[in-house]
C-alpha cells in the first residue's frame, strides 16, 4: 500500500467514526434544499425551483412507493453536509434497468474526507437492494476533482452530452432541418442516422 493509499484509508476511517450516511427524513428537507441551491451555484446552473421542498416532499414521502431516494451525509453534531439522490432508469439498448444517480454533493470543506465514498457506497447498496447491476450518473466536464474521484472508484466515463428540452405548449419545436427526419428516417434518438 502506497503512502497516498494509507493516508486515504486513514481519512476514510476517520469519516466512518465521525459521520453517518443515512436515508433522508422529512425534517431534512430544508437543509437538502439549501444544499441543492449550493450545488446549483457550484455547477453554474439555474437555481432550484422555489417550491423544491414541497416537490421533494411529494416525491420522497407522500407517495406509496417512492422511486426517488435521497441519502444524506450527517456529521456527529447533526449537521447535514451532503446528499445523493438516485432512482431506477431504463436502458433500451441493454433491455434492463439501472440506478441513475441524479445528484451527489458535499459542501466545501467536507470533500476529501471519505464522505463522498460513503455516499457512493450507500447509492451502490441501493442498486443492489433493487437487484440492479449498474449505476450511472453525469458530472460537468470541467469538474476535475469529481472526475478524479469517479476515476478512483473505477467508474468509466462515456462521451455524451445531456440535453434538456421544455415540453410545454409554448416550447413546441419545429422539425425543419431535423437530422432525425433526414436520411433513412430511422428517427434514432441519439441522432445516429
Amino acid at each position: 500500500m502506497s503512502d497516498h493509499e494509507r493516508a486515504a484509508a486513514t481519512v476514510e476511517q476517520e469519516a466512518r467514526r465521525t459521520a453517518v450516511v443515512r436515508p433522508a427524513v422529512r425534517a431534512d428537507l430544508p437543509r437538502i434544499v439549501e444544499l441543492a441551491t449550493e450545488h446549483a451555484v457550484y455547477e453554474r446552473a439555474a437555481p432550484p425551483a422555489t417550491d423544491l421542498a414541497e416537490r421533494l416532499d411529494a416525491l420522497l414521502f407522500d407517495c406509496g412507493a417512492p422511486q426517488l431516494r435521497c441519502l444524506v451525509a450527517q456529521l456527529p453534531d447533526g449537521e447535514v453536509v451532503g446528499y445523493a439522490t438516485c432512482m431506477p432508469a431504463l436502458s433500451t439498448w441493454e433491455g434492463r434497468e439501472y440506478l441513475l444517480m441524479d445528484c451527489l454533493f458535499l459542501r466545501s470543506g467536507h470533500r476529501g474526507r471519505g464522505l463522498g465514498s460513503r455516499l457512493m457506497t450507500a447509492v451502490r447498496a441501493r442498486a443492489r437492494e433493487l437487484g440492479l447491476t449498474e449505476l450511472q450518473w453525469q458530472t460537468p466536464a470541467w469538474n476535475e476533482a469529481a472526475l478524479r474521484f469517479y476515476d478512483r472508484l473505477g467508474a468509466r466515463a462515456q462521451d455524451r452530452l445531456r440535453y434538456c428540452l421544455a415540453v410545454t405548449e409554448a416550447a413546441e419545436v419545429t422539425d425543419a432541418g431535423d437530422p432525425l427526419d433526414a436520411g433513412d428516417g430511422s428517427g434514432a434518438a441519439d441522432g445516429s442516422v
